[in-house]
Parts: C-alpha cells; sequence; structure tokens
C-alpha cells in the first residue's frame, strides 16, 4: 500500500513536471495542433514541424483562397497560380503545392477538419474549393505526415480547420470587393452557438474576366458545419461543402487554346463522433468525396474544334477512428484505423449527339491501414515520439512506414526537436489506367526525411525564432519515359533535397506585427518546377481602433521550365491593404498586388497580372 501510494504520488508529480513546461507559451490555443497526431496536443511536444496560419492573419489580405496567405507565412511551402482568380484542373492548371521540392499533384495532402480532400481518378486536390471563409485556422505539416494520414501525404499534409462558435450567440460576416479585369469576390458566413447546438454556414462567389484573353473564371460555393454536444464527452459534428465553377484555359503565350472551358462540380461530406475525457480522447468519421468534370479540350488556332467532350466522375470514401489515452505516467499512445475507397469512370460524349463515344477507366481500388503511435514524456522536458503505420493497398501492396524523434524544452524558452519519417504516395488510378502512359504494374513512391529543428521565445513571448534543418532522400518516384519507342509510366525518378528555413515573428505593440521568412532548396538530382529555390517574405501588419494596413514584400527564385531548356524566374513581389474602421462592425478596404509592375510567371507560358487593384466593404454583425 505505501509503495502504491509512493508510486501514485510520484506520477502525479513528475505528470505536473510533464505539463508545467519552461516555456513562457504553454497550451493555449495558438500552440496547440490537430494535424500532427490527430488529437489536440502542444507543439511542444511533437517531433514534427507544424505550421499555423490563424483566422486573423488569414483576413488580413482579403484573399478569398487561403494559398496565397500560406505561400508568405509558411516557410518553405508554395503553390502555383496563373490569374487573377481561380486555379482550374486539366492541362495548365495552377495550384500545384510543394513542399521542400516534394508535392504537386497527388504528392501532397489537403485535409478539411482531417478529412483527406483529392479526386479519386487522379488524386491531386482540388484548390478551388480551399476558401478562407470556412476556415478557422490552417494547420501544415512541413514534410511527410504518411504516419498518420497514409498515401499522398509523402510532400507534407495542409489541414483546414473550419470555424466553429465556442459561446452562445450569433456572428454574421459579409465580404465584398471588386476591381482590375471585372473581378468580383464576395462571401457571406454565420456562426452560431445555441446551447448544445453549433453551426457555421457559408456562401461564396468568385467571378473574373481574366487578365488574358479566353481566362474567365466564374465559382459558386457554399459550406456548412454543425455540431452538437450530448455531454461534456460526447459531441456529433458533419461538414458538407459544395462548389461548381467554369474556367477557361488561354493556354501558353507561345500556343494558346480556343475553347478549352471546364465546368466542375466538386462536393464534400462527412459525419462523426468524437469523445474527450481526461486521459482519453478519439474520434471516428466517415466521409465520401465526389466530383463531375466536363472538359472541352480546346484546339489551337487553325485547328479544328473538338468534337467530344472530356467527362468524369469520382469519389472518394471511407472511415477514419482513432483514440489515444495515457497508459501511464507521461505517456499518450495513439491507435488508429483507415479504410478509403476511391476511383471513378472517365469517358468522352459526343458534343453533336451527347452519344458516348471512348470509355477511359471505370474502376475503384481500396487502402486498408492501421497504425500505433507511442509518445513518452522521459523527463519534464524531453518527449520520446516513436509510431508505425501498415497500409495495404488492393493494387500495390502493403507498405510500413515508421517515424520516430524527440522533442526537448530547454531553458530559455528554447525547443529542439529531431525527427526521422517516411513517405510514400501509392499510384493514382490515372498513372495506373488512364491514357497512353498507363501502366498497371507500377510501385509506390517512397523518401525518407531527416530533420532537425530549433525555436525559441523571447522578449515575453512577443519574438520567436525557428529555424529548420532538413534532408529528403526519394527513389521510385513515377516518371514518364520512352520504353520501345513509347512513352511509359515507370519507377525511375529519383530526389536528393536539402535546405533550411528560418522564421520571425515579432509582436512590437497591441499595434504592429513584424513576419518575415527565408527558406532555401537544394535539388541534387533533376531540378523541379513550382518549387522556390529561394523564398524570402517581410512582411507587417497594423491595426487600431480606426485603421489597418498590412504589405507584404516576397523574393522568389525559381523553375518554371526544366530540361534541355530551363525558365528561371528571380522577381520581388510587393502587395499592400489600407483598411478605415468607421465603426467596429464595418470595413472599407482596398488593396493592390505586385505593385512593382513586375512581368514574371510561376507556370511557363503563362504571364502572371502586372499590378492590380480591388476595393471592398466587410461588415460584421
Amino acid at each position: 500500500m505505501i509503495r502504491t501510494s509512493l508510486f501514485l504520488s510520484a506520477c502525479l508529480a513528475f505528470s505536473q513536471l510533464a505539463t508545467a513546461q519552461p516555456l513562457a507559451i504553454d497550451d493555449t490555443l495558438q500552440n496547440v495542433v490537430v494535424t500532427g497526431t490527430r488529437n489536440a496536443t502542444n507543439m511542444a511536444h511533437l517531433p514534427v514541424t507544424v505550421s499555423v496560419v490563424g483566422h486573423e492573419v488569414l483576413n488580413e489580405t482579403y484573399n478569398e483562397n487561403v494559398l496565397p496567405t500560406l505561400n508568405e507565412h509558411v516557410p518553405g511551402f508554395f503553390s502555383t497560380s496563373r490569374g487573377m482568380a481561380g486555379y482550374g484542373v486539366s492541362t495548365g492548371a495552377a495550384g500545384g503545392i510543394r513542399v521542400r521540392g516534394i508535392g504537386t499533384m497527388a504528392n501532397f495532402l489537403v485535409l478539411v477538419d482531417g478529412q483527406p480532400q483529392y479526386a479519386g481518378l487522379y488524386g491531386h486536390p482540388v484548390p478551388d474549393l480551399y476558401t478562407t471563409a470556412m476556415a478557422e485556422r490552417v494547420e501544415v505539416v512541413r514534410g511527410p505526415a504518411s504516419l498518420y494520414y497514409g498515401s499522398n501525404a509523402m510532400g507534407g499534409v495542409m489541414n483546414i480547420v473550419t470555424r466553429q462558435m465556442h459561446h452562445d450567440g450569433m456572428r454574421t460576416e459579409v465580404q465584398v470587393q471588386g476591381g482590375s479585369y471585372g473581378t468580383i469576390e464576395a462571401h457571406a458566413t454565420n456562426q452560431l452557438r445555441l446551447g448544445k447546438f453549433t453551426s457555421s454556414i457559408g456562401l461564396n462567389y468568385n467571378t473574373t474576366d481574366g487578365h488574358r484573353k479566353n481566362s474567365a473564371f466564374d465559382q459558386y460555393g457554399g459550406f456548412a458545419k454543425f455540431g452538437y454536444d450530448f455531454s461534456d464527452h460526447w459531441q456529433a459534428v458533419a461538414n458538407l461543402n459544395l462548389t461548381y465553377f467554369e474556367g477557361s484555359n488561354p493556354g501558353e503565350v507561345s500556343n494558346p487554346y480556343l475553347e478549352n472551358d471546364q465546368w466542375i462540380t466538386r462536393g464534400f461530406a462527412s459525419v462523426g463522433v468524437l469523445n474527450h475525457y481526461g486521459k482519453t480522447s478519439g474520434a471516428i468519421r466517415g466521409f465520401y468525396d465526389f466530383g463531375h468534370h466536363k472538359i472541352n479540350d480546346g484546339y489551337h488556332p487553325g485547328g479544328k474544334p473538338q468534337t467530344v467532350h472530356y467527362l468524369h466522375n469520382d469519389l472518394n470514401a471511407g472511415v477514419s477512428a482513432f483514440e489515444s489515452t495515457s497508459l501511464w505516467c507521461g505517456n499518450v499512445t495513439t491507435l488508429g484505423f483507415d479504410w478509403q475507397h476511391f476511383g471513378g469512370e472517365a469517358y468522352t460524349r459526343s458534343i453533336a449527339t451527347g452519344e458516348r463515344a471512348t470509355d477511359y477507366v471505370d474502376t475503384t481500388e481500396d487502402e486498408l491501414a492501421g497504425y500505433i503511435d507511442f509518445r513518452q514524456d522521459l523527463a519534464s522536458w524531453m518527449t520520446l515520439d516513436a509510431g508505425l503505420r501498415v497500409d495495404h493497398h488492393s493494387q500495390s501492396g502493403t507498405e510500413l512506414i515508421p517515424q520516430g524523434g524527440l522533442a526537448f524544452r530547454l531553458p530559455h524558452h528554447i525547443e529542439l526537436k529531431t525527427l526521422v519519417s517516411k513517405g510514400f504516395r501509392n499510384p493514382t488510378l490515372r498513372e495506373m489506367y488512364m491514357f497512353r502512359p498507363a501502366n498497371p504494374d507500377l510501385k509506390p513512391e517512397r523518401l525518407m526525411n531527416y530533420e532537425l529543428a530549433y525555436a525559441q521565445h523571447l522578449l515575453d513571448n512577443r519574438l520567436r525564432l525557428g529555424l529548420n534543418l532538413f534532408y529528403i532522400k526519394a527513389e521510385n518516384l513515377i516518371a514518364t519515359s520512352m520504353v520501345d519507342g513509347k512513352p511509359l509510366n515507370i519507377n525511375t525518378g529519383e530526389a536528393e533535397n536539402y535546405g533550411f528555413e528560418f522564421e520571425l515573428a515579432y509582436r512590437i505593440n497591441p499595434f504592429w506585427r513584424l513576419d518575415a521568412n527565408y527558406s532555401t532548396l537544394h535539388m541534387n538530382e533533376a531540378k523541379v518546377t513550382g518549387a522556390p529555390e529561394h523564398k524570402i517574405y517581410l512582411g507587417g501588419n497594423y491595426d487600431s481602433q480606426h485603421w489597418a494596413f498590412n504589405a507584404g514584400l516576397t523574393y522568389l527564385a525559381l523553375y518554371t521550365a526544366v530540361g534541355n531548356n530551363p525558365i528561371k524566374e528571380e522577381v520581388p513581389l510587393l502587395r499592400a491593404a489600407l483598411a478605415y474602421k468607421p465603426i467596429p462592425q464595418l470595413r472599407l478596404f482596398m488593396k493592390g498586388e505586385n505593385l512593382f509592375w513586375q512581368k514574371y510567371e510561376v507556370i511557363a507560358g503563362y504571364p502572371m497580372p502586372l499590378g492590380t487593384v480591388m476595393g471592398g466593404v466587410s461588415v460584421n454583425f
């Protein structure tokens, strides 16, 4: 009995030491993330690197999509664009995401409230869905996250945590802006909490004539989130997201397209039950992601119009479940299970008669996985984390994904982290079964990531510094090569990337905030497009009772074309936004992009707009 009492007392003392961190910032909201482990965890206890961009920062630049803001505030992260609004799909699509030179297409996973978002046939995210209006914050894992999220998380993960009221009441926001090239962007959101019931509903509309001929874009969308607290420990949630957009691809300047039009419908729905107890928490969710794509591939001037439309219907459905518990003092052990069923059909249909013409694919695949993550405080200042995922794909077979690291919380508010993690990606259905290079014998892509991170909080938490060193070795990458005189997808590609990322955030006073980051990337193997070798961002924000000002200067050095005729862009980009707030509920604003009037591209052949101006109004009540 005495031994038991001493043991319990020791456990209690150790737990208090382990949770009373020697950091100025503890388990406050801005330091708790869900993406690195699937359950709410203080970042100081995680070996992975997670960047968090909150709702306030997302709103400062009045961007309707989250990606431009992440380009500035997340070092090592970059997404491509090609115009005033809209990213599109198919040839010439923008919105490709790379982190540390790995990503784009199906190598980077996007989540909404922890559920995967990608086209079932092509495996890539659809960036036009990721509106600022629905985001409470965005969490970005810089580096592989395959332990928790499996295939497609090889390059990293972006998780959009949707908005929710935390106190009884209702809040409504309406924002409308317009400007260059006939661009209009508008959204309306409403958040409600009434006792145990919560809801978040939003609508958005974007349209532009485009800065080039045949580059118009129109989008209509909406989202809804509902929650009900059965008790202090159990909650039910449901999400729905639906968007429709029409876009035209003008093609490369030297090789333009006519009638290259797209009509895209994307939707997502999920339901889940969450539990929260003192030492145990978890969730089970089911989700269904679907899309209908109709595309006219267009023709070049002097050519003949298409006689068929390309169509595909895709789905991505599944169930994910996890439970985290403390087995003993200073321990958190997580067991999880994932099942996904994805695929669809692709075909062409005659424009003249509406008859089905060519069938490309009609198939589905399944992926089943289980994982365990073991996190143990070895002392009040050190945490060990190790995990293993066993992932089975119905075509590619079984893959083992280990991960391990240490997190140190040292005096003077210093954090040190070291991590070894594996990433992988199963081949997509397009790569295996669709179009001429298809190869059903493809194997998964793989990489190993080695990382060392330092962070420190200074000046009573007003200054934060961060530095990450990384080395990535990838193999088995899928590339298209000529085999027996014909193009074929094969596992031949390699990548060896290394570099560092530095970031600084300084709160000067209640009105002024400065942000800066720098990332450099060295690619020993073949260069890749859309991955900046150097990216520098310097930003400042001023916010007082009646005035707000935000500005950012970005320098990019990246390849837009590689191979025998590489093209490298080096460009400084300046943007600024000014707002007047006559009353707290009303904000009148204007913003400018590319204020240096730079001629540049991030996708070869697609020049970006020169200086643009937008103005609008935001009302909150």
